[in-house]
């Protein structure tokens, strides 16, 4: 790789352990280290001879280092430590290629200066990249477990540790999952790690504290140089912004200002070399140490068992408690004054530092107990809030000023609260737990609303389809030429009246003028359907409409009087006329007419059904043949052309048979009542007959004997019920008449000479003689017997008429 002159590599420690001090010093100006304050990041590598280091380095970062060439044999090819910058990655970063362990050229006692550079590597370094081949896990040496381990034993005396990256980079990875090969390596870690002595302070610290371990794999350069290169492609992405949090650099407690990089390395390669394990402090800093962590260590066991902490904590844990604050403040007052008073004779800096230190663990202590009295008092608050916003709501008052005056009431009540729980000896902030209350009352104002503002939809979506839907049923059912004026008219006043009562009653609310104007929208748009479905509705029960709009108007007179059909009636402009109002009925549910916009439905329908003759004259094409009017869009329409001739035509097939029942009851009304012949057989007989009647002028006595005969034959006629014979047809007429004439002939006879003797006898009243027999009927029982019975009309004197029946007589 040629990036000479953006990696400016040099020497920083070379194989004898000189620190080259003009060379870090010409490199922080070339690179200008110095003006990346805390920005900036170093990373470095260890691992075995000829494992590769460089290799991937130059492919990892853009650096220059030297490889080994593996025509030439297998030799050492980096001494001591060389520095470079990372091509093209931000922020500045710098990478150390140390010198290979377990090589040939230092021998096999010579081990000191691979602890030195990897104990000054991991000192330096925010990311530690340790080389290492596939088949070497789970071996001692070739692993630098050793190496390892003195690194961390040395480390944690000489510095102050820090949270290093330590990225194990297998090499030539083999069949052998990663899933399989991370967890070895993790075990090895943390074995060395439990091995290696610490110092008291960090005895029990665990590994995670201070490392961060990844893992990552790489195929082999030489048998896969394609598929490593897309691999190293893939890792170079990490080290891009490193140093942001949760970065492979992300710790950046004790890291060292860029100027100061130089210097720093400098004194901690200085500290290594010359071996200075311990800084021992003087004697008597020594005895404050102890002493005074003793006596911390004893007020913070005396205050955790304090009965009235123990108390408090235990009362804080369920409720919240009054004076919670300042009762706590006092305890923890009283155990640092206790500690204030047994060390105050100490190393004044070493007092304070294991004060502070005390005053941390009692805080750490208290503090799950200080957040349980912020979640009561915030808990407890909330619900006094929502039985107060809920109270506010009932009484009447407008939803926003309710909720704010609500919410700005408890959060102030809130605040109040905390205030009473401040412990003096903590600086904790209760703004999260306000925060959190807030979002809660937000969020329950913002449920209410809803709820409300639903609750109000609905009560008035309810009143328009109260208002509209038995109307709108009505109106379409007597449908006629008025009845979309008059459901546009029904729907605008309904619409209105809503409109008007729901604005008002979002008044309270104080919404924007954009969200009521899309609530009232919404509400006509409701009106509009509920009129729509009714329409629908109705379309789909209009064939039984029309048949019933059909039958009304046709078995009906303009007095809504049932029809008698007695054959003077028009059936022909009956059916005519009621099948036009069925007609019309069907055009008004075609489609919805929302709009006062014209259609021609109406007059399609006609030309299409009704005057056929017309339109086949003037058009050979059915205008019914289509699935949409015209003039009217497909989504107001709701019976297709098509369905309305299908319809028309069931409804012909339905109703043709109570045309022809209303025909054939007029024939035969027409039958029953026309008993006269013909004015061509009565203008005959008058001419025929004039002798004979002039015969009847000159001898009355004639009109005597006819008379007597008219009277018998009336008699005949009602008693054998010739008419009602005849109904049935003249064949059963004539067979039932001839079993009944004989009899009914002997039963009149029989009463004329019963009358006869009963008036010779003197059984007549006393009175005018004059009789005149003005009904006889007689019938015949189902043995053949005849009943009879006259009535007779008797004239008095005075005018006065009295009337007499006689008795049925039975011929047995």
């Amino acid at each position: 790789m040629d990036n000479k002159d953006e990696c400016c590599s040099t020497h920083l420690i070379d194989g004898d352990g000189v620190f080259n001090v003009a060379g870090v010093e010409n490199f922080m100006k070339e690179v200008k280290l110095a003006e990346c304050g805390l920005s900036y990041a170093v990373v470095s590598i260890m691992g075995p001879q000829s494992s590769g280091k460089s290799t991937l380095l130059n492919h990892l970062f853009h650096t220059n280092f030297r490889e080994m060439d593996a025509y030439k044999g297998r030799s050492q090819t980096t001494k001591g430590i060389w520095m470079a910058r990372c091509a093209g990655i931000e922020p500045c970063t710098i990478v150390m290629d140390l010198e290979g362990t377990d090589g040939r050229e230092r021998g096999e006692d010579d081990t000191a200066f691979e602890k030195q550079s990897a104990l000054f590597a991991l000192a330096v370094s925010d990311i530690m990249l340790i080389n290492m081949w596939c088949h070497d896990i789970g071996r001692e040496q070739a692993a630098n477990k050793p190496l390892l381990k003195t690194v961390f034993q040395v480390m944690m005396r000489l510095f102050s540790p820090r949270k290093t990256t330590l990225m194990f980079v297998i090499r030539d990875k083999t069949r052998t999952p990663l899933e399989n090969l991370e967890p070895v390596l993790r075990e090895d870690i943390q074995k060395i790690w439990d091995s290696v002595p610490k110092p008291q302070a960090h005895k029990d610290t665990p590994l995670s504290e201070f490392f961060n371990v990844e893992v990552v794999a790489l195929s082999s350069f030489e048998e896969k140089e394609e598929q490593f290169k897309e691999q190293v492609a893939s890792l170079r992405q990490r080290f891009f912004h490193s140093i942001a949090p949760g970065g492979l650099a992300g710790d950046r407690r004790a890291v060292v200002p860029a100027s100061g990089f130089s210097f720093s390395s400098q004194e901690i390669w200085r500290v290594i070399k010359e071996n200075k394990d311990l800084d021992l402090p003087a004697h008597k800093v020594m005895v404050a140490t102890v002493r005074c962590e003793e006596i911390a260590n004893e007020k913070y066991v005396a205050f955790s068992e304090n009965e009235e902490w123990c108390q408090l904590e235990e009362a804080v844990n369920s409720h919240s408690v009054r004076g919670f604050g300042r009762k706590l403040s006092s305890i923890l007052d009283a155990c640092l004054s206790d500690y204030d008073a047994e060390a105050t004779f100490f190393d004044e800096g070493v007092r304070s530092s294991k004060r502070k230190q005390l005053e941390e663990k009692l805080l750490q202590l208290v503090q799950p107990a200080y957040q349980s009295m912020l979640g009561h008092i915030r808990s407890d608050t909330f619900e006094r809030f929502k039985e107060a916003f809920e109270k506010a709501l009932k009484g009447g008052k407008g939803f926003a000023l309710a909720a704010r005056e609500c919410a700005e009431s408890f959060m102030s009540h809130f605040d109040e609260e905390c205030t009473d729980a401040i412990i003096e000896q903590a600086k904790w902030d209760s703004s999260r737990v306000r925060d959190k209350l807030r979002r809660d009352v937000d969020a329950h104002i913002s449920e209410v609303r809803t709820a409300k503002l639903a609750e109000v939809t609905t009560l008035y979506e309810t009143k328009l389809n109260e208002a509209l839907a038995g109307p709108v049923e009505a109106l379409l059912d007597g449908a006629g030429d008025d009845t979309w004026p008059a459901i546009r008219k029904l729907l605008q006043r309904e619409t209105d009246t809503a409109v008007s009562g729901f604005a008002a009653a979002l008044s309270g609310f104080e919404m924007d003028e954009e969200s009521r104007d899309n609530m009232v929208f919404r509400l006509k748009d409701y009106a509009r359907g509920v009129v729509e479905a009714k329409a629908k509705e109705e379309a789909g029960r209009v064939l039984i409409r029309m048949k019933d709009r059909f039958s009304t108007l046709f078995s009906h007179d303009q007095d809504s009087m049932p029809r008698i059909w007695t054959g003077k009636e028009d059936i022909r402009a009956i059916t005519k006329t009621a099948r036009s109002a069925s007609l019309k009925l069907l055009s008004v549910m075609a489609a919805v007419r929302l709009e006062d916009e014209g259609d021609s439905i109406d007059k399609t329908l006609v030309l299409a059904l009704v005057d056929t003759s017309s339109s086949k004259s003037i058009s050979s094409v059915d205008p019914l043949a289509s699935s949409t009017w015209d003039e009217v869009p497909p989504s107001k329409t709701l019976i297709t052309p098509v369905h309305c001739k299908s319809l028309w035509r069931q409804f012909k097939t339905e109703t043709e048979y109570v045309v022809s029942q209303a025909i054939a009851a007029q024939e035969a009304s027409k039958r029953n009542n026309n008993w006269l012949p013909p004015p061509w057989a009565i203008a005959a007989m008058v001419i025929l007959g004039f002798n004979e009647f002039m015969t009847l002028l000159r001898n009355p006595l004639y009109l005597g004997f006819i008379f007597v005969a008219y009277l018998l034959f009336k008699a005949l006629w009602v008693q054998l019920d010739i008419s009602g014979e005849f109904r049935n047809g003249v064949l059963p007429g004539l067979l039932s008449l001839s079993t009944k004439f004989l009899p009914t002939i002997m039963n009149l006879l029989k009463r004329l000479a019963d009358e006869g003797q009963g008036t010779a006898s003197g059984q007549q009243p006393q009175g005018n003689p004059a009789l005149a027999a003005k009904s006889f009927r007689g019938s015949t029982n189902e043995n053949g017997e005849v009943s009879t019975s006259t009535t007779s009309e008797v004239t008095s004197e005075n005018g006065t008429e009295y009337s007499s029946s006689s008795l049925h007589d039975k011929t047995q």
